[in-house]
């Protein structure tokens, strides 16, 4: 996909900072620190467009970032940070949640997942979350440079058996630093958007009148 315009379009804490309804919108969610930001800047070609930080979560907010004017990708607070409050926790969980539940323009969400750890609890829990609510269930392995490409299989394996993944092919190993299977990831999310102007082509189509 060729980028000719991204904006950082809302910060939010709350639905009423949302942007409008309309554009389809592919969320990351993930745990803090997994590389929700350098996915982002990697896929459209940016030095720190997107926040990063050595300090887990530091994203505290849903960060909307519109891609030509055309979809949104979304990125989530991350979750499984312990060193913060379990009120706050418990803020940036209600928060998560209240997007995920009522956005209409969301049409999926896409789990990121360090390659070299197994899945932890929560990561089981928002999976099972994804695919309770009819979604694909894509996986984006982070650091994929970290191992060597020999033991991909190995772990991704590992992430298929521990979250229960319908297929490996839902999973890409992936690394921002060496931007590896960027072209993958690109070809996932464009699936995504041609799938959803399919059914809204669908519904468009008015039936013959007797």
């Amino acid at each position: 996909m060729k980028i000719r315009k991204v904006e950082l379009e809302s910060v939010a804490a709350k639905p009423i900072q949302y942007p409008e309804e309309g554009l389809t919108e592919i969320a990351l969610a993930g745990r803090s620190n997994v590389g929700k930001s350098s996915l982002i800047n990697t896929l459209i070609n940016r030095n720190n467009f997107a926040r990063t930080s050595g300090q887990p979560g530091k994203t505290q907010t849903i960060n909307f970032y519109n891609i030509n004017g055309e979809f949104r990708i979304v990125d989530l607070p991350g979750y499984g940070y312990a060193k913060v409050s379990m009120t706050e926790r418990q803020r940036w969980a209600d928060m998560i949640e209240k997007y995920l539940t009522t956005r209409e323009s969301l049409k999926e969400v896409v789990l990121l997942i360090d390659i070299r750890h197994e899945p932890g609890e929560h990561d089981k829990m928002m999976y099972d979350w994804i695919k309770s609510f009819g979604y694909k269930g894509y996986i984006i392995a982070t650091k994929a440079d970290k191992i060597s490409k020999g033991q991909w299989q190995k772990h991704t394996s590992i992430i298929k058996k521990s979250l229960e993944v319908a297929s490996t092919d839902l999973i890409i190993p992936f690394s921002a630093a060496k931007k590896l299977n960027v072209d993958k990831v690109w070809g996932t999310i464009e699936s995504i958007l041609e799938l959803h102007e399919e059914s809204i082509d669908e519904d468009d189509i008015q039936p013959e009148e007797e």
